[in-house]
């Protein structure tokens, strides 16, 4: 832990917990509509307009994250921000691509003739897609330590699939939050065939994320830090069964706990990503630049810090008025 009494201690660290909230939180956010594309094509489409209408209000909101995490490597670890967006750009550009697209045939759907919305809709779904396959691209490579090699980009083109699958997942549980009768029955469905593949990904990236580096191996599985950690992975487990079992027999009389398989599935998500962000710390490029190291200048993160102190909560409170505000089931998005 930093020494709080050291403002270059502190500040670095307490900089990437900021960051690597915001991350978390996009992953989870982002991840439900990002989700929801990816499932357009199996929807009719009466139930493509619910799915849009799920996440109409939110979806803006939602990227918000992603350009305040990207904003805080920026600002507060420029070095490491050239490292790793050099040694990404391809999948960088290729989600910048996938975001525009479907930020643009979001709107223009609703906006067209009925004969050319077919292909806004497919845009919207290929949009969604490349932004997920890219982001878990990024992920994989960014666990193997930023190393290129063949094998290396064997496993983050598992993660890119893996992450599609794994936003599709938890956009099927935010459906079965937002909608009701035959879409909601569909979304179980989904979220049952798609549940198995996030354990996969999950357990995949868990084996293969301590064998990358002796350090990290050290962190997970010397004494006493075992006994520690034990709690994470036995806790993750019982939630996927307790997730099992809800969608084997939702929905509920009354549509009762509808909202507890999206919580349940954000908490599996934030739980493998504490596990990941404990194995790299307190590196902000894998085994090569520590938080400390790619750090500003003190007198810059505190200037910074002040800003943030500002721009955060205004980010939180905009978007919890956003959920609360358009609480309940979803309708048809509609622009009048």
């Amino acid at each position: 832990m930093p020494d709080f009494s050291n403002p270059a201690d502190w500040l670095p660290w307490a900089f990437a917990s900021l960051m690597g909230l915001s991350i978390l939180v996009y992953v989870v956010l982002d991840g439900f509509d990002l989700g929801i594309g990816i499932l357009f094509p199996l929807a009719e489409p009466d139930e493509q307009e619910r799915m849009i209408g799920s996440i109409g209000p939110f979806w803006d909101a939602n990227e918000t994250w992603l350009v305040l995490a990207v904003g805080l490597l920026l600002v507060a670890f420029p070095t490491a921000h050239g490292i790793i967006l050099s040694t990404l750009y391809l999948p960088v550009f290729l989600m910048l691509i996938g975001l525009i697209l479907r930020g643009v045939a979001f709107e223009f759907r609703a906006k067209v003739r009925s004969r050319r919305k077919a292909l806004w809709n497919r845009l919207f779904f290929v949009g969604s897609l490349v932004t997920a396959l890219a982001q878990g691209f990024m992920l994989g490579l960014y666990i193997m330590g930023l190393v290129q090699t063949p094998a290396t980009y064997l496993f983050a083109a598992l993660c890119s699939v893996f992450l599609a699958v794994g936003y599709s997942f938890i956009g099927a549980t935010w459906l079965i939050h937002k909608t009701v009768e035959g879409l909601q029955s569909k979304a179980v469905k989904w979220a049952r065939h798609s549940l198995w593949a996030v354990i996969a990904g999950i357990g995949a990236v868990s084996l293969a994320t301590p064998l990358v580096s002796d350090r990290i191996y050290d962190k997970w599985f010397t004494y006493p830090e075992i006994l520690w950690l034990v709690p994470l992975p036995f806790i993750s487990g019982v939630m996927v069964v307790a997730l099992w079992w809800m969608l084997q027999r939702m929905p509920f009389a009354g549509d009762r706990w509808n909202w507890l398989p999206f919580a349940t599935s954000s908490a599996i998500f934030a739980a493998a990503y504490l596990g990941l962000a404990y194995s790299f710390y307190p590196y902000v490029v894998p085994n090569r630049l520590t938080i400390y190291e790619a750090a500003s200048a003190p007198e810059s993160l505190m200037i910074i810090l002040v800003g943030a102190c500002f721009v955060v909560p205004a980010i939180i409170g905009y978007s919890i008025l956003a959920y609360v505000v358009f609480r309940g089931k979803a309708a048809d998005l509609r622009y009048d």
